[in-house]
């Protein structure tokens, strides 16, 4: 009876980490490398992440600056960002790519916040999947109805706990995005 809680907090746990990682690559007007983690590169005929081709820094808080390991790949490196559509235009300068991230409109704004909001509700489908999946894993029991309505309870008080964490998230997240 426990494992079925514990798996079940593990499996919603794992879905604030997407939660997580999803509403990091939604930009807020200021520069942070985390934009980039999505982007591959095709370096010697293998796709390749960014981030084990380059380093990546913040000169400035709208900028980005990517200094390849290797001189050679700038070029791959520009084309992978195109390809990524990550709405940023590389600036190659033979030596480094700086990418200039535009100050946000109030509509981008807003355009980010629906974004953010469909996220986060995608969060809590997930989460209900995985209340539907526990529930289900109880009613297969061999225990008493009594112990049966106690652990959907406790699997509810989970579910419960776990929206709360996303829709903080996402308030935390649409702050971000609107202050200017």
């Amino acid at each position: 009876m426990e494992e079925i809680l514990l798996e079940t907090e593990m499996n919603m746990q794992s879905a604030i980490e997407s939660l997580d990682k999803r509403l990091l690559n939604i930009r807020a007007g200021r520069a942070n490398p985390a934009i980039l983690d999505g982007v591959m590169v095709n370096y010697y005929g293998a796709p390749t992440p960014l981030k084990q081709l380059a380093t990546i820094s913040i000169p400035e808080a709208r900028q980005l600056m990517i200094k390849p390991f290797d001189k050679s790949s700038l070029g791959l490196i520009e084309k992978g960002i195109y390809e990524a559509n990550v709405g940023l235009t590389p600036n190659n300068n033979g030596e480094v790519i700086i990418l200039n991230i535009p100050a946000l409109t109030e509509q981008t704004r807003r355009d980010y916040v629906k974004q953010s909001k469909q996220i986060a509700e995608e969060a809590k489908i997930a989460l209900r999947n995985i209340r539907q999946s526990a529930n289900n894993d109880i009613k297969k029991l061999e225990i008493t109805d009594d112990e049966k309505k106690a652990l959907n309870d406790d699997v509810q008080e989970l579910i419960n706990k776990f929206n709360k964490i996303v829709d903080d998230k996402f308030k935390a997240k649409e702050t971000e995005l609107m202050t200017v």
